[in-house]
């Protein structure tokens, strides 16, 4: 079978095994729904450490004004959700460039300068409590809209709409990472002197791959606020919106675009399925050591570890 008829098979799977297997199970579509949504992030996370060279810890900053400006156009201005979506995404754009003087760091100042402005994020939304309702946060954020007689609303609905967006997050990561930028931005990892002497401006370059990770995670955060229909400030800017992905795209590979992916449905399913019945109150330290484990056994991640098993397999048989 090829890759892409074998690609083909897992989209169809996706849309179409996953509901009809699971949607009578409450419970289930919404881990599902939860894992995707990890998945998004890792994906957004994974493209700004991958290509862009860029660690960041700050993730949660773009989840949550995403989040916040989606249900505040809904609830006050009484958009339409899709396009406050979309709005939300576009804000969590412009929010990231107010990061544009972190893009002078690297490594692990940059990583704590973006966390930094997720928790000046978070100040702000508490603060000013006649627009974000403050800590009391806000309620009855509208769901997802029925259409054409389908209710996106229920959990086979915003199990296809967050499935539908981690998908074209790939497919762009996908198309980006073979383009002429895709290039540009691996010599900059080589030496970023050099492609400046060669009329690379670095600094862009570091900017677009910023703002569209923040436009990946700000959809997905605007998605999560009309999937809870809630929100306050340590919800919205928790630092677990940064952790736990980047957790599930080093465990599954984040350098290449299944990877993350599959990391976040392994992590997450794994966490909540046995890990916090198992252990309650400490089954994100057994997380912290899966983690270390993965990096001791296999560094490239879950996928990795996955196709040198196969290829062996494979070997042995022939």
């Amino acid at each position: 079978m090829t890759r892409k008829l074998l690609l083909a098979v897992l989209v169809l799977a996706l849309y179409l095994g996953v509901p009809l297997a699971l949607g009578h199970d409450l419970y289930l579509m919404s881990l599902a729904v939860a894992s995707l949504t990890i998945a998004g992030i890792a994906l957004a996370w994974a493209l700004l450490g991958n290509l862009g060279g860029m660690v960041s810890f700050g993730h949660s900053a773009f989840f949550g004004v995403g989040s916040y400006i989606s249900a505040l156009l809904t609830l006050k201005a009484g958009w339409p959700v899709f396009p406050a979506m979309l709005a939300g995404g576009v804000g969590a754009v412009i929010a990231s460039l107010a990061m544009l003087p972190a893009l002078r760091l690297k490594g692990p100042y940059f990583a704590l300068a973006i966390l930094a402005y997720a928790q000046i994020f978070r100040i702000l939304a508490t603060q000013f409590a006649g627009l974000t309702g403050g800590s009391g946060g806000l309620s009855s954020i509208p769901g997802l809209p029925t259409i054409v007689g389908f209710d996106f609303g229920s959990k086979t609905g915003n199990y296809l709409v967050i499935l539908t967006l981690v998908l074209l997050f790939a497919l762009v990561y996908h198309f980006l990472r073979r383009s002429y930028v895709g290039l540009a931005l691996r010599a900059m990892h080589e030496s970023e002197d050099a492609t400046r002497v060669v009329g690379v401006n670095s600094v862009m370059l570091k900017l677009s791959m910023l703002m569209l990770s923040a436009l990946m995670t700000g959809l997905v955060g605007a998605f999560n606020a009309h999937y809870i229909n809630f929100l306050e400030p340590d919800y919205a800017f928790n630092s677990s919106w940064a952790v736990v992905p980047i957790i599930a795209a080093i465990f599954g590979g984040y350098r290449t675009i299944f990877g993350p992916l599959a990391g976040a449905v392994v992590v997450y399913l794994v966490d909540q399925l046995f890990l916090k019945s198992v252990l309650p109150t400490g089954h994100q330290i057994v997380l912290g050591m899966l983690l270390v484990a993965m990096i001791i056994v296999s560094p490239s991640g879950l996928t990795a570890l996955a196709w040198r098993k196969t290829k062996r397999g494979a070997y042995a048989a022939s």
